[in-house]
């Protein structure tokens, strides 16, 4: 997969060395545009959809998206935690096959742009995009009162074919961004995974902790997650994998999300308990891989019952990861 990176307030390559000879021998292009936070399996189904179109017709198939999120920007009071980071994104969009990203810099000059005049300065002029296939629900332009055939009847004027993506559903629901990381905020993991087509993961650094997981004889690395942006799944124990940067992995993991009540804590912790494995690992970059969720946070009457109930989870733990790791 190509990648160009864009400043459309300045039409300049932000990125010379990722643009190539093969954008500008102006091959036409077949494209979709979004945000796609996730590339869960409905963005895929779309993708899917544009490199087909582009095969039949012998055009680039292209993903454009946006390097952050457009809330960000504009200050709104809500602003969603994502699903993946630009990196991972673009690792995912890489697994679509789709011949090209465009990763268009978002900041208050874009978002002042209307539909119509990106799509003629951005997508006709600049990267000849001849047909533009949209997401079901998509919308973009500052004017937010414009609708689908506002895009048709733009793309008629300049030559842009614009047509509308069929809804992708799994089990009679509609999978979406939204959607997913509700399931992520409620502890839904297997659920958001299926939605997702892979493992919810997030990347962190171990640092120094408090210690109670060694004394209860079930040591744990406190881990901080590299982005701050990123959703971190609703409290609870997991089955998890963890990769460790530069070790052999990934390894079997037992994470704990929440506040610590046994131990009356103060603020969100993330502590896992990598199993069969010893070593310092402080400082250490490290990715989790959400796997299930064994049962809620609750606080317990003794430390006694916090080790049992640890064991039993343990127990469970090494049983379904051991049956899942057949699975990605």
């Amino acid at each position: 997969m190509e990648r160009i990176f864009l400043d459309v307030a300045s039409q300049e390559d932000i990125c010379h060395e990722c643009a190539t000879s093969a954008l500008n021998e102006r091959k036409p292009m077949v494209a979709t545009i979004g945000f796609f936070d996730g590339v869960h399996l409905g963005h895929r189904f779309l993708i899917d959809n544009v490199v087909s179109a582009a095969k039949e017709e012998g055009c680039r198939s292209t993903v454009v998206t946006l390097d952050r999120h457009p809330r960000e920007v504009l200050g709104l009071d809500f602003q969603p935690l994502l699903l993946s980071t630009l990196d991972e994104k673009l690792y995912y969009l890489a697994e679509t096959g789709v011949d090209w990203s465009v990763i268009l810099r978002f900041d208050k000059v874009m978002a002042s742009m209307s539909a119509e005049v990106f799509m003629k300065r951005i997508l006709y002029d600049r990267f000849n995009v001849r047909r533009l296939i949209m997401g079901y629900d998509n919308r973009f332009g500052y004017r937010q009162g414009e609708s689908f055939e506002n895009y048709v009847a733009y793309g008629q004027k300049i030559g842009l074919i614009v047509e509308r993506a069929s809804v992708f559903s799994r089990d009679e629901q509609k999978i979406s961004s939204s959607a997913i990381r509700k399931l992520l905020e409620e502890g839904e993991i297997e659920h958001a995974n299926r939605c997702l087509g892979y493992r919810y993961s997030f990347d962190g650094r171990v640092v120094k902790g408090f210690g109670n997981g060694r004394r209860l004889g079930f040591p744990t690395a406190n881990v901080v997650p590299r982005d701050e942006r990123k959703l971190i799944p609703g409290k609870g124990v997991f089955a998890v994998r963890v990769t460790l940067t530069g070790r052999k992995g990934p390894l079997g993991g037992m994470l704990n999300i929440g506040t610590r009540p046994t131990f009356n804590g103060n603020g969100r912790s993330i502590e896992v308990n990598i199993l069969n494995f010893e070593g310092d690992i402080y400082g250490e970059e490290l990715e989790i891989e959400f796997v299930a969720r064994i049962r809620d946070e609750r606080k317990f009457d003794s430390l006694e019952a916090l080790t049992e109930q640890l064991a039993a989870d343990k127990k469970d733990i090494i049983a379904l990861l051991k049956l899942k790791s057949h699975e990605r």
